[in-house]
């Protein structure tokens, strides 16, 4: 971990994110290819998957970031044991063309150690960064992830990675009941529907805050500088 140093403002809404870069993580929820690429679950869901391409690009300039400063990094994913004991029979219901475990183009879908449950290249993990695989949406449930943050003294956390109001939103509350203080960089994250990221965001910052705080990668690249 890098050098404390006093805490400084990022500029975001509804009002400065207190950053504490000897405190601080960053989150990278489930930039994996079954949602990302053609011909995953996302796609099997019946979503244009491009539309969270332009994630990509943001996500990997935070982790450049972050590493250039040497803060903890952590990177989740959405995965099951290939038994499917972890994976309750509720979430394999729906209609999607393809099912959590069923056979896709890139392997078992959501199935630890797949092709498909792969982070994208340009956001992979690097050696010594937190991995976590998660078997719901939330990254605390039935994870390590609470009793990793504490040891390593984190109280603050910025949020990026896909989609905005299922994943992303569901870690935010979860850290917020936890006690740590979150933050979303706005085009670090995103949805296959525009209206549920904005929609997300909106209710993320409300209410003074109530779950966390929204930024733009900019207003946090300059914080840093």
């Amino acid at each position: 971990m890098g050098i404390e140093m006093d805490e400084v403002a990022i500029q975001a809404l509804p009002d400065a994110f207190p950053f504490v870069p000897g405190k601080t993580a960053l989150v990278v929820i489930d930039m994996q290819r079954d949602f990302i690429e053609p011909g995953g679950f996302g796609a099997a869901l019946g979503n244009d998957v491009s539309r969270l391409q332009p994630a990509i690009e943001p996500v990997a300039k935070l982790l450049a970031l972050f590493r250039a400063k040497g803060w903890p990094i952590v990177h989740t994913r959405e995965s099951h044991l290939p038994d499917l004991s972890d994976c309750p029979p509720a979430k394999r219901k729906g209609k999607p063309s393809l099912r959590i475990g069923d056979q896709g183009k890139m392997g078992r879908i959501l199935v630890r150690g797949e092709p498909g449950n792969a982070i994208v290249p340009a956001c992979a993990p690097l050696p010594g960064e937190i991995e976590i695989d998660k078997p719901g949406k939330g990254a605390f449930y039935a994870t390590a992830l609470g009793t990793i943050l504490d040891r390593k003294g984190i109280t603050h956390l910025v949020f990026a990675g896909v989609t905005t109001e299922v994943c992303v939103q569901t870690s935010m509350r979860e850290a917020n009941d936890r006690g740590y203080v979150c933050l979303v960089v706005e085009e670090a994250t995103e949805s296959y529907f525009p209206e549920y990221k904005a929609a997300a965001l909106s209710m993320i910052r409300a209410q003074g805050g109530i779950v966390g705080r929204t930024a733009k990668l900019a207003d946090l690249e300059k914080a840093l500088a």
